[in-house]
């Protein structure tokens, strides 16, 4: 079990910045551009873990990965987040927690702004790890690619 039964997962919640929200195909649309015109940066923040996004994915594509999210989060397997501005006018990126393996963490956390917002991106995670900290049930979260590299991370999960 990932998160204890007992423990309520917010569809959205706000932090002193930003508004995140339950990724769901109804944000396909923005979902979509922020990925492709920061396919590059997401590389590059993803880079030892996929090569995603490809520079020819599709809409449809993207839909069907938002429709796997979803069914995720609804089954407590991994919660995804659409992260916005405050004012819910910007779609920034994503928040992701996932469970952590077995060895040293028991999640991990992961995030990712579009090229248009990257100058929220340390504001982004300093106030995501306040929020996993205070909220969420875990112990010991892992935050690749920002405290521990990806190949680190592939090694000890």
């Amino acid at each position: 079990m990932f998160v204890p039964d007992s423990f309520i997962v917010p569809d959205s919640f706000e932090t002193e910045s930003f508004y995140f929200s339950k990724l769901i195909p109804e944000f396909a649309e923005p979902d979509y551009n922020a990925v492709m015109s920061s396919k590059e940066r997401l590389r590059t923040v993803f880079a030892e873990l996929t090569e995603w996004p490809r520079d020819n994915m599709s809409i449809d594509e993207n839909i069907a990965d938002l429709r796997r999210h979803e069914h995720e989060f609804n089954n407590r397997i991994a919660f995804v987040y659409s992260v916005f501005n405050k004012s819910r006018e910007n779609y920034i990126g994503c928040l992701y927690i996932e469970p952590g393996g077995k060895k040293v963490y028991d999640s991990a956390v992961f995030m990712w702004v579009s090229n248009m917002f990257t100058e929220s991106d340390e504001i982004l995670f300093s106030e995501a790890k306040r929020r996993i900290a205070d909220y969420w049930p875990f112990k010991n979260p892992a935050y690749p690619g920002r405290e521990i590299t990806w190949s680190e991370w592939e090694t000890i999960r």
